[in-house]
């Protein structure tokens, strides 16, 4: 009975709180100047953390301490150094951060851990930053050099991640007989940077069986060649899902043999959280493998896919809403439109520049029929599965809320119910997801990489209120802010930096009124994701009950962000990340 009253009775002594804090709650008292009553119960330490600024997210302003014990892979306490010396025993460890900045672990609100398995064996063709693509020539001698230096045979496949026809000097896409001439004798398929589409070259378009004949399904795009009904190279949405579904997997002894380094891509950035934002059953099936064989030691949560919902709701072998050996399934996942870079968004208003594949009047389209989307975003909701709908268009986030209205859920059910990117957004949908209990995770990240591309193909008003952070928040929504791996890389102090900063890779401003402070940016990484799979009390702050889930920065990005340049917080390294008080990542 003690041991279960413990962390309360700790809790008051040091006058903290235990209650579940949000993005826009009341700063508690600072608890560095009160002292803990001496106990003969007391439990001593395994662990205690000093000597640094310690940043508890703990509140809607900064908040330090200057100690934090934990016991069990618990926070035990919090407070002034002096305060928490009762629960330092002979056995404790004590961690001196030598002045380094500690925070909560990051929680990642929106990727795709299973991308990370596959792109072990896959080829970097994205421009820079993150890779060195800037034209096709460059391009095609980066897959003639993967081919080269892994010794893949031919007939077999050669697979590139990250492809982004919007920066390459020809301004055009990549053609299937481009890739023909890189690996005339190899499978050849590189993946736009969305994640919906991806260009083929001759050798795959036969394996997958598309050609002239091939309709375009209700929902994609085959690109043709112009003259004719000859595939072009590019495939999009509905037309890629059938293609990429078929690929071939690594074995799955192979899977699990990477399964520590696909972690570590999390754990060298901070995250002590992973998501998988689209899960397939098998892929479900696999993660339940991996986490009964001890193979996962970051929280990860999947979202399954709606479109095999027959196949695991209210299914036994899938419990819903909690963790099993760190893994757990939180609520089902609509993608119900597509890329805003790639012009499969769906908008109110055509696109400015045409379609993908110089469709006129073009507005994109939504994957499922209305009428159907409502279906089953209520059958969801009826069965108290949480809902994460991926929209990016206007339209489609109109057909969100519509969803949400017509299964009669309001914010006093506290379903949460998640837009995922949620990117042209107009102002009065904000006050729509206060009412409905709705969530936006969002994706400032944009705003660098196609922050010019979306000024060109949906005008400037619109795009700057692109991941609208600021007016969301002034409002009182909880927001969270995500990387979309790999559609962007995973580091979060970029997406600390295009949370402040919004500025384009040409140097635009793309929405200034919407930019916010580096704590706001903080907590879209910390308590807003938190809140969102519904853990705010188990973490995204250093609180004593929560999880001791840490990451240890070189510097403090409130302080970076307050001095010379915003722009250094780009600059700001993971030193540690430390999960339930065991190191899982050290820099070297």
């Amino acid at each position: 009975m003690m041991n279960l009253k413990l962390p309360t009775l700790f809790a008051v002594m040091l006058g903290l709180s235990l209650s579940a804090c949000g993005q826009k709650t009341v700063t508690q008292t600072n608890s560095a100047d009160k002292q803990a009553m001496p106990s003969k119960a007391v439990l001593f330490a395994d662990t205690l953390y000093k000597n640094g600024e310690i940043l508890t997210m703990d509140g809607d302003k900064p908040n330090y301490v200057e100690a934090v014990t934990v016991r069990n892979g618990k926070i035990q306490a919090v407070g002034s150094l002096e305060s928490i010396s009762q629960f330092k025993g002979d056995s404790t460890r004590v961690i001196d951060l030598n002045g380094k900045t500690m925070l909560p672990g990051f929680i990642d609100p929106h990727g795709h851990f299973m991308f990370a398995l596959q792109m072990v064996k896959q080829v970097n063709v994205a421009l820079p930053p993150v890779g060195k693509i800037t034209d096709i020539p460059s391009l095609q001698a980066k897959l003639k050099q993967y081919q080269q230096d892994n010794k893949i045979p031919e007939g077999e496949w050669v697979v590139g991640w990250g492809y982004d026809n919007e920066g390459l000097a020809e301004q055009r896409h990549v053609l299937k007989t481009d890739l023909d001439a890189a690996l005339p004798n190899h499978k050849v398929m590189i993946i736009h940077v969305s994640g919906h589409g991806a260009v083929l070259n001759s050798k795959a378009f036969e394996w997958a069986g598309i050609d002239a004949s091939t309709p375009t399904p209700p929902g994609g795009v085959i690109a043709r060649v112009e003259g004719s009904q000859e595939p072009a190279g590019l495939l999009m949405e509905t037309a890629y899902l059938p293609v990429f579904s078929k690929m071939p997997q690594p074995s799955k002894s192979d899977m699990f043999a990477l399964m520590d380094q696909a972690q570590q891509m999390y754990a060298s950035e901070g995250y002590t959280h992973a998501q998988e934002g689209a899960t397939h059953v098998k892929d479900m099936r696999f993660l339940q493998e991996a986490a009964a064989k001890g193979k996962i030691y970051l929280d990860i949560v999947s979202l399954p896919l709606f479109l095999e919902m027959d196949e695991w709701l209210n299914k036994p072998e899938f419990p819903f809403g909690e963790y099993t050996n760190k893994l757990k399934f939180q609520g089902v996942k609509f993608v119900q439109d597509g890329s805003p870079q790639g012009k499969t968004a769906y908008v109110s208003h055509p696109y400015l520049t045409g379609g993908p594949d110089g469709q006129e009047n073009w507005k994109g389209e939504p994957t499922l029929p209305e009428a159907e989307f409502d279906t089953l975003v209520k059958r969801a909701l009826d069965n108290k599965i949480q809902v994460f709908v991926h929209a990016n268009g206007d339209a489609t986030i109109d057909e969100v809320i519509t969803a949400v209205e017509k299964a009669g859920i309001t914010a006093k059910d506290d379903r949460r119910t998640t837009v995922i990117h949620s990117q042209f957004q107009r102002p009065e949908h904000l006050q729509k997801y206060k009412d409905l209990g709705m969530t936006p995770s969002y994706f400032t990240n944009h705003t660098f990489f196609w922050g010019d591309v979306h000024i060109k193909n949906i005008g400037k008003e619109a795009a700057n209120f692109i991941s609208p952070i600021k007016s969301a928040t002034e409002l009182g929504l909880i927001y969270s802010n995500h990387t979309d791996f790999n559609v962007t890389p995973l580091d979060p102090m970029f997406v600390m930096w295009t949370a402040m900063s919004r500025t384009s890779r040409t140097g635009q401003v793309i929405g200034a009124e919407q930019r916010v402070d580096a704590y706001t940016a903080l907590q879209g990484l910390t308590t807003g994701p938190a809140y969102q799979v519904f853990e705010e009390d188990r973490k995204g702050m250093i609180k004593p009950g929560l999880l001791a889930d840490f990451v240890i920065l070189d510097k403090n990005p409130i302080t970076v962000a307050a001095g010379d340049s915003m722009d250094k917080v780009k600059d700001i390294r993971v030193m540690e990340t430390i999960k339930q008080d065991k190191l899982i990542y050290e820099a070297k």
